[in-house]
């Protein structure tokens, strides 16, 4: 968990996950903003900093009842390290405090508009189209405290740690002491013993721990309301002036209840996503972007992370993949090639398919059908394996393409390795 440092690996490990986890589902990123899991946060009674948002129109009215001792204004990307980035007018930190109120305006403008460099974003930043302006508490100690569907405990799982502010899986395994779990009976919930039973854990102490156990019990309400799979809270802090607060906020989404929340649906941002993950997942399909210079067309979690595998050891790196997943069509597999080659860092494509419910005719005559339309530019590897592999092969060769056809997993990657190093 520690080398997801960038929303490439985090998208990855997403899909890679879900496809383990049946309570999870890898074909919808839903991207919520900060201020959006706040505002969910609010309307579920959960404690949370006051906030406003200004827009790109640098309208003050949002600004004209709100009132603070100090104000965090923070630009609104999907994007970890803002604090510490940089702006392309120059403008230093996308996280800025002012106990002032008549420079939020100023600090406003020079993030609206332009484009926040951090380390977790493209080289040439994401436009910044919304900042937040919240109230700046003062914290006297940070706890986490999270929400998960964990296959482990067949349900939900609270997790909590007095060590907050901190990647939990490095406090897990440095301090494991410092990490509770508890498995939530789905019909009883979040009872009163247990809510006590973690504040007292998490070191709240008089008032405050039964305050910190009602904010407990509002957060199983909004899991459970949601349909989420993942509440994280990281920090809950304790405030100088004796209030229990969530700071920061993570929610993750049953996409199987996508029909009753609709309204929450309705909020994801797909502005910042990659153009061909989005026409991927609009013919669903998978897309997840990498580093390296070897497009792969694969079918199921398991093979691609073999694929990736195999071409680590054979000396080279995955640039994409695309999980064509189960019963797709020749449509769908011609679309699919299209996006894995309109790619530029791509210089050599990589099908590796192993067929039970996919039918190996049926991405062949995809491949060949888009060849035809559009001649790729690029070499082309192909190891079909399972059901029709025999009539695929038959419609590869007959196909007068210049496809480099392996059955053989390891030679398919080795070539495929040479070919890139050699282009």
């Amino acid at each position: 968990m520690a080398a997801l440092k960038n929303t490439k690996n985090i998208k990855l490990f997403t899909f890679l996950a879900s496809k383990c986890n049946p309570q999870m589902n890898a074909r919808r990123f839903l991207n919520l903003q900060e201020y959006h899991s706040k505002d969910l946060l609010r309307k579920h009674q959960v404690s949370v900093q006051d906030f406003r948002i200004i827009d790109t129109k640098l309208d003050p009215k949002p600004l004209g009842d709100f009132k603070a001792d100090e104000y965090v204004v923070k630009a609104q990307i999907l994007a970890g390290g803002r604090g510490k980035g940089h702006f392309d007018n120059g403008f230093k930190g996308g996280v800025h405090l002012t106990k002032n109120p008549k420079e939020i305006m100023g600090l406003a403008k020079n993030m609206l508009g332009h484009k926040l460099i951090t380390k977790q974003t493209p080289k040439e930043g994401i436009k910044v189209e919304k900042v937040m302006v919240a109230e700046s508490v003062n914290i006297k100690r940070e706890t986490y405290l999270s929400i998960i569907m964990d296959r482990s405990f067949n349900g939900a799982a609270l997790v909590a740690s007095p060590a907050g502010g901190m990647d939990i899986e490095a406090v897990a395994e440095k301090t494991p002491h410092l990490v509770k779990t508890v498995p939530i009976d789905i019909y009883e919930g979040i009872t009163d013993t247990v809510a006590n039973e973690i504040a007292a854990f998490l070191e709240f102490k008089g008032d405050l721990k039964k305050k910190c156990a009602e904010e407990i019990k509002k957060m199983w309400q909004l899991f459970t309301k949601v349909d989420a799979t993942q509440l994280e809270i990281n920090p809950l802090v304790e405030t100088d002036d004796g209030r229990v607060v969530a700071v920061d906020a993570k929610i993750n989404f049953d996409d199987n209840a996508q029909f009753r929340q609709q309204e929450i649906f309705a909020l994801d941002d797909d502005s910042e996503s990659d153009p061909r993950e989005k026409e991927a997942a609009a013919l669903n399909l998978t897309y997840i972007d990498m580093d390296g210079s070897i497009g792969c067309m694969v079918n199921g979690a398991g093979l691609a992370m073999a694929t990736m595998d195999l071409i680590a050891l054979s000396g080279g790196q995955p640039a994409n993949f695309l999980d064509l997943g189960g019963g797709v069509g020749q449509a769908q597999v011609s679309a699919a090639l299209r996006i894995l080659e309109s790619d530029p860092k791509v210089k050599v494509v990589f099908v590796n398919v192993l067929a039970g419910i996919v039918n190996c005719a049926t991405v062949a005559n995809g491949i060949v059908a888009a060849c035809k339309a559009n001649p790729s530019k690029h070499p082309i590897v192909i190891r079909l394996q399972g059901t029709n592999s025999a009539a695929a092969q038959k419609i590869l060769q007959e196909s007068g393409l210049p496809l480099h056809m392996i059955n053989d997993a390891d030679e398919a990657a080795k070539t495929a390795v040479r070919l890139a190093k050699d282009k």
